[in-house]
């Protein structure tokens, strides 16, 4: 733990920390502030459609994508990581998370159309991601493979185990329950879903997401109305904080940026290259569409619901009492403003959150596990391959997370983050151009009223890469 410890800080406070401000300050300006500039587009656009079936084909919903891209996001990040952030690096910590968002948006924008751009037709939908617009964008099938290994450690294995070590400290805390037996429910019910494909998994994450969104949404503008005097002074201090002008418990600005930036990529995952993965699988007749899409699941996750769980805490006053952290203060907190019944709504609350991200994550394994079938002789074609995988994502893993401790899980995740964020960034810099220029055809269409802007390979002929789903 002291050696993961020392090389998860070297990682992020000489390295993430200037790469993905530094990126999301570039996006931002390339394209023109798109994700304030086209929020209403972003809107209008989640309601679309998917476009015409093949044949045989089962295509993903922009909405259902979304949904699947939501789900990984909207997770133990929103509850637990945000409390975490807050607990040791104080209320400044939510300042820097907005900040990571507002970027970062444009960040998600880039790669995700990007994965619409690049991606490849299954045998019955389509799959995609930065393993494989770096594998044909850059050429460096290599590097490639080094994503997908990546993406699978951090997603698949390490981050489902803090979803489920997270419901387990919540349900123990609410009701009592034994972790190993919530662990053996959780398993049951993840290898159930995960073993239905992407199909499956999106149809679940289309159903529980706005459910679980808008209900803890309600009351968290409940517990904001009953207090709606302290608002301001809430304010006030996540801001004097964030610039260090007063002192927390967590102790300097650096730490505070640091911790706002971790758990602001944990929850809405700009950059990191996970939900180009679901934005891929979308029918769509122009990449822009998901790019968009996706810039508005980052404001959805960071600066709507982890924005609710935050005021819930600093309305309580709880973040500056030693011991609380994690889950334990979340509940804390809501059981100060609603009662017993608190704890209960939270442990409800995360069970979903976290559940729906587990077979998010799921997902993002899965893809990558079948990128990697291409160079390893295609055993990743076989039955066995996918099986073996499915049971170790939503079970070993889903396991070991209700039983380890609550550092372990976390330093293992950011450990995982970090590297697979810095491979996707050098590609997405490497590869922005091309997002770009689509930016400029879709809004060209537009211009001239086009209501359904669409993309063919024709227009990019200089692009030395299959896109062949763009013919």
């Amino acid at each position: 733990m002291s050696f993961l410890t020392s090389l998860n800080d070297i990682l992020w406070t000489y390295i993430l920390l200037a790469a993905l401000l530094g990126c999301g300050v570039w996006f931002t300006v390339r394209t023109r502030f798109v994700q304030f500039r086209m929020l209403g587009e972003m809107i209008r656009l989640l309601g679309e459609s998917g476009g015409q079936r093949q044949p045989g084909e089962k295509h993903i919903s922009s909405f259902q994508a979304f949904a699947v891209s939501l789900a990984s996001r909207v997770g133990t990040g929103n509850l637990a990581g945000v409390a975490t952030a807050i607990a040791l690096g104080g209320p400044g910590s939510v300042f820097w998370m907005w900040v990571i968002a507002l970027l970062g948006a444009a960040t998600s924008f880039v790669e995700s159309t990007l994965a619409q751009l690049f991606k490849e037709r299954a045998h019955d939908s389509f799959v995609g991601g930065p393993a494989y617009y770096i594998t044909k964008g850059m050429h460096k099938p290599w590097m490639g493979a080094l994503f997908a290994v990546l993406i699978t450690l951090t997603f698949a294995l390490s981050n489902n185990s803090v979803q489920s070590n997270t419901i387990c400290s919540a349900m123990e805390r609410a009701f009592g329950l034994d972790p190993t037996m919530l662990g053996l429910l959780l398993v049951i019910l993840t290898l159930a879903v995960v073993f239905g494909g992407i199909q499956r998994v999106a149809h679940v994450s289309s159903v529980v997401v706005p459910v679980m969104a808008v209900g803890y949404l309600l009351l968290a503008l409940v517990v904001i109305g009953m207090n709606i005097d302290k608002v301001p002074h809430v304010l006030r201090v996540i801001v004097e904080s964030a610039f260090g002008i007063r002192p927390f418990a967590g102790g300097a600005l650096g730490t505070t940026i640091i911790l706002g930036v971790k758990r602001g990529l944990f929850s809405n995952e700009a950059g990191e290259g996970s939900a180009p993965n679901a934005a891929a699988t979308a029918s769509t007749s122009h990449p822009v569409k998901q790019g968009l899409i996706q810039a508005l699941g980052v404001f959805t996750d960071t600066l709507v619901v982890c924005s609710c769980t935050a005021f819930i805490i600093l309305i309580s006053g709880l973040y500056e009492v030693e011991g609380l952290n994690g889950i334990d203060l979340t509940q804390t907190a809501l059981q100060s403003e609603v009662g017993a019944l608190g704890p209960v709504f939270v442990a409800v609350a995360i069970f979903l959150f976290a559940y729906s991200s587990i077979i998010g994550n799921y997902y993002y394994g899965e893809a990558n596990v079948r990128y990697l079938s291409q160079y390893i002789r295609n055993v990743g074609t076989r039955r066995w391959v996918m099986t073996v995988f499915r049971l170790l994502s939503g079970g070993v893993m889903v396991m070991f997370g209700a039983l380890a401790t609550l550092d372990t899980v976390w330093t293992l995740v950011d450990i995982c983050m970090a590297c697979l964020t810095a491979v996707n960034l050098v590609a997405i810099v490497t590869l922005g151009r091309y997002a770009f220029r689509l930016l400029d055809d879709y809004l060209t269409q537009r211009r001239r009223g086009v209501r359904i802007p669409t993309f063919h390979r024709a227009a990019m002929p200089d692009i030395e890469a299959d896109i062949d789903c763009w013919e």
